[in-house]
């Protein structure tokens, strides 16, 4: 602990935002380049060195986190970093895409502003990245055993580069293009800028391995085939199938599932198309959800200089503190929060017919209404109670000839083939069903993330990869040495 008092007498402070009016006329990272290195030792100081650090049961990785507090206090950037890849495999990732449930369960948040976790965990990934300190290590031999890893998101990038350094001959099969998942085309460059992404693969292939892009198993290899060909198969492929909005109205042009729509924006950054053919500019956008992916939605339509942008969500407007009855410390709280999106909404006034920062809350969509061409123009909606039953007399009609649908996934897309070829049984909610081991009914296939935990954060994303990979470790040769943070039933903390 470098400074006992640093709590006490040094301020929150967090990575300062670029201008609004800079930041959305580009698609670089919202932050001001340069401006955490400067402030972040101070910040690490805050740390109290707590006794019982809650922040290690909040995140699901288990990060050492007052460890590399004290160790960034004292500006050691490689034992820092040591400490963090100790437990995360990407934290340069987490540090910008993670909603931070660590700080929900920091000690010092019981009553003060919690220790800037997320920021002093991006600052050393940087910095190791930097300082050459994050350099490939591959496995000093080989076992002979052979494991296909089927997507090439957080999770099954988690399990590949665990599998790999544990001397396992490990190849990643994507269907798309380009390696990455939702990170490469679901998550706007503003948040994270691609070429974190590519730093991590180029060292993930340094160490042997392999990856399979532009290959559909169940479509373009046999599953059967591909299970006869490894010894063990890691289904990592995310919860894609996106819940649908069953209103009158839902038919007509113009009204894309979010994960039609950032996409495309995403293959304009990588240099595939000089224009989104879903492209919000000039068009009255209404996002349909108020998560992540609906921010992520509102974001890209400003920068693409839509005519105005909404967002519905249906829960009430939270308050801008934790509710102490209802979700106690050390839970993570729905509270208020001002997303970058949100910001650039309010400050642009993008949306005039709702809050501040462009979100309608306690809204619920009742039909979509077109012209003659059979085009979205209208989304009519009603207040909902908090049993999310219509408030009588508080319909209301927007303009919108573009509508995202931002509801969220249900669990594993099913079109290619792959469940249905392997056999492997499903769980009522639509998720893959496992046991303690994360195996699947079919012997040698396992399952990971959110295609079987269902929609989930990122870190519990990791922590499943490095959890499988325990798995499958024991599972060719007996036992493992690999950590494993958490169980395929571990949940976050609630009351």
């Amino acid at each position: 602990m470098a400074d006992p008092k640093g709590f006490m007498t040094t301020p929150r402070e967090e990575w300062p935002r670029r201008p609004v009016e800079e930041r959305v006329r580009d698609w670089d990272e919202v932050y001001v380049p340069g401006a955490l290195l400067p402030i972040i030792s101070k910040q690490a100081d805050r740390c109290m060195d707590c006794g019982v650090p809650f922040c290690h049961d909040a995140c699901p990785l288990g990060n050492l986190i007052p460890e590399w507090n004290d160790l960034v206090s004292r500006e050691d950037w490689r034992a820092a970093g040591d400490r963090l890849h100790a437990t995360n495999n990407f934290p340069e990732f987490t540090g910008r895409l993670c909603p931070a449930p660590c700080e929900a369960g920091c000690v010092l948040a019981i009553n003060q502003p919690a220790v800037t976790i997320k920021n002093v965990e991006c600052a050393i990934a940087d910095r190791a990245w930097a300082e050459g300190f994050a350099s490939p290590r591959p496995p000093e031999r080989l076992s002979g055993r052979t494991v296909a890893v089927i997507g090439s998101g957080p999770t099954g990038l988690a399990a590949a580069q665990q599998l790999t350094r544990a001397g396992h001959t490990v190849a990643v099969y994507e269907k798309d293009d380009r390696l990455g998942g939702l990170m490469r085309y679901g998550i706007p460059s503003f948040k994270m800028e691609k070429h974190h992404l590519e730093r991590r693969l180029g060292q993930m292939r340094a160490e042997g391995t392999k990856f399979r892009t532009s290959v559909a198993v169940g479509r373009d290899i046999g599953a059967a085939e591909l299970r006869a060909r490894y010894d063990a198969v890691v289904i990592a492929t995310g919860a894609t199938a996106w819940r649908e909005l069953p209103v009158p109205g839902r038919e007509l042009d113009g009204i894309h599932q979010a994960m039609e729509y950032l996409p495309l924006s995403n293959r304009v950054g990588e240099g595939d198309l000089a224009r989104s053919p879903m492209s919000a500019a000039g068009r009255h956008v209404v996002i349909v959800g108020g998560g992540d992916t609906g921010a992520d939605c509102l974001g890209t339509a400003v920068r693409e200089r839509a005519a105005s942008v909404t967002q519905l969500d249906i829960y009430a407007q939270p308050g801008a503190e934790r509710d102490e009855d209802v979700e106690p410390w050390p839970t993570y709280p729905k509270i208020y929060r001002l997303s970058a999106a949100h910001e650039e909404a309010r400050d642009l006034q993008t949306a005039p017919d709702a809050h501040a920062d462009a979100r309608l809350f306690a809204a619920s969509t009742l039909r979509f209404t077109g012209d003659a061409s059979g085009h979205v123009r209208s989304l009519h909606l009603t207040e909902v109670d908090a049993a999310r039953q219509p408030v009588h007399g508080t319909g209301r009609t927007l303009p919108a000839d573009m509508v995202l649908l931002a509801l969220g996934f249900s669990g594993p897309d099913r079109e290619d083939g792959l469940i249905d070829q392997l056999g492997v049984a499903m769980e009522p909610r639509g998720t893959i069903a496992r046991d303690a081991e994360f195996t699947t009914n079919v012997p040698g296939v396992f399952a990971a993330g959110d295609a079987a935990r269902g929609q989930s954060l990122i870190v519990w994303a990791i922590a499943e990869g490095r959890a499988v990979a325990a798995a499958v470790d024991r599972y060719l040769t007996g036992s493992s040495q690999l950590p494993a943070p958490i169980s395929p039933y571990d949940r976050p903390m609630s009351v």
